[in-house]
């Protein structure tokens, strides 16, 4: 039988970790809940058993429009009064994705063996995040599977939205600063060693920043080895200090710091945060189970913490609004909504209409995200390009000079 690593919340508020012995990730996720744990994650220890661990086409996962036509599609036929059943095997033939067909195929398995619809999709994270899952298993217990759908749909439709603009909004200054470090590596390796040798077969004294990118050139060309070699080192010790916890940290916490990506980040986090909260909330699921959720679905660890923080304290009896304020990181129309929706009895509600001006926040700035970094990006370019330029054409006019 399989094992599986998960890290839990106990009673008494603190984190445990471990491994269980299950036939699926459903019956493990079953098996802590019994033995009065919360669990945060739960993955297969190492792979064989029952939970489906084949390699599927294209990495394991749905591209976001996929998964928003299922989703609606399964919602109105829910909504037609199709049983589910029915409903899962029809868009399973469907499906033009080939992990969404297999995925759908092992949980209309599952749900026709008697395990609940969450439960079957628990088991194929890949494809349905926790959110997914936790907001189907809220619209299966209060009989409103179809809107719970309608909202999800609506919920990974704006996720991907917004991450395609920011990937599209990127592409043209990614284009212009991979041409930009090719230029000058042309400059420095092709174009200044010749200049380089009519400044030497003449003599004369080379001022300090002629000097210096001679000897950048230099160094390029007959020990790029060592550069590479370099280079690569560095990358690998970064990338395993980003992985760990306290570099992730200060990582992410220099995101947010960041001129103009720090306030994207923020307010990509803001967004996705108000409207899946508020999505948890209007689903029937308790605030705090809410708030933890939706902090696991973040991509910033230092916001995530801060809302698990926050979580605590609702624990502990304060309010939403009390809490979140005490995290010190969302901005204060935040708090001072979600103190307006505790008074009015309305918070998923008025949370949607703060997602929904987060949004639109992320949107203006994201379109105008090009216009913004192209004049720096030429800019810059334009002073690298002729500080190299005048280095050394500087002293070979004077050269010119005084030959003539």
């Amino acid at each position: 039988m399989p094992e599986f690593l998960y890290t839990a919340r106990t009673a008494t508020d603190t984190t445990q970790t471990g491994t269980v012995t299950a036939q699926n990730k459903a019956a493990a996720l079953d098996s802590l809940k019994a033995k009065g744990l919360h669990p945060l994650v739960v993955k297969p220890a190492k792979k064989g058993g029952l939970q489906m661990d084949i390699k599927l086409p294209g990495g394991g996962k749905v591209k976001p429009k996929a998964l928003v036509v299922f989703t609606r599609q399964f919602a109105t036929m829910i909504s037609a009064g199709v049983p589910i059943l029915k409903a899962l095997s029809t868009l399973k033939d469907q499906a033009e994705s080939p992990v969404l067909k297999i995925a759908l195929d092992q949980v209309t398995n599952d749900v026709q063996g008697g395990m609940s619809l969450s439960d079957a999709l628990t088991k194929h994270p890949k494809v349905f995040s926790e959110i997914y899952v936790n907001m189907v298993r809220a619209g299966e217990e209060g009989g409103i599977l179809d809107q719970i759908l309608n909202r999800l749909a609506t919920q990974v439709e704006k996720d991907s939205t917004i991450k395609g603009k920011f990937k599209g909004a990127m592409i043209y200054p990614a284009v212009v600063s991979i041409v930009a470090v090719i230029a000058v590596i042309f400059l420095m390796v092709g174009v200044i060693p010749k200049l380089t040798a009519i400044l030497v077969e003449n003599g004369g004294q080379l001022p300090p920043q002629t000097k210096l990118i001679i000897a950048i050139s230099d160094t390029l060309i007959h020990k790029w080895p060592i550069i590479l070699a370099t280079l690569g080192i560095g990358l690998f010790v970064f990338r395993r200090w980003a992985k760990t916890t306290t570099g992730r940290k200060q990582l992410h916490k220099f995101f947010l710091k960041m001129p103009i990506f720090g306030k994207i980040t923020l307010k990509v986090n803001v967004a996705r945060f108000a409207r899946t909260f508020s999505s948890l909330l209007g689903a029937g699921v308790s605030v705090n189970e809410s708030l933890e959720t939706t902090a696991g679905a973040l991509s910033n660890v230092v916001i995530r913490d801060a809302l698990m923080d926050a979580s605590k304290m609702i624990r502990n009896g304060h309010t939403v609004s009390e809490s979140l304020a005490a995290s010190g990181i969302l901005p204060e129309i935040i708090i001072q909504m979600a103190a307006v929706g505790e008074e009015t009895g309305q918070l998923d509600t008025v949370l949607n209409k703060v997602a929904e001006f987060y949004e639109e926040e992320v949107d203006t700035i994201i379109n105008s995200l090009s216009s913004i970094i192209e004049p720096i990006l030429i800019v810059g370019l334009g002073t690298v390009v002729g500080f190299i330029v005048a280095s050394v054409l500087g002293p070979i006019t004077a050269l010119q000079g005084s030959i003539q």
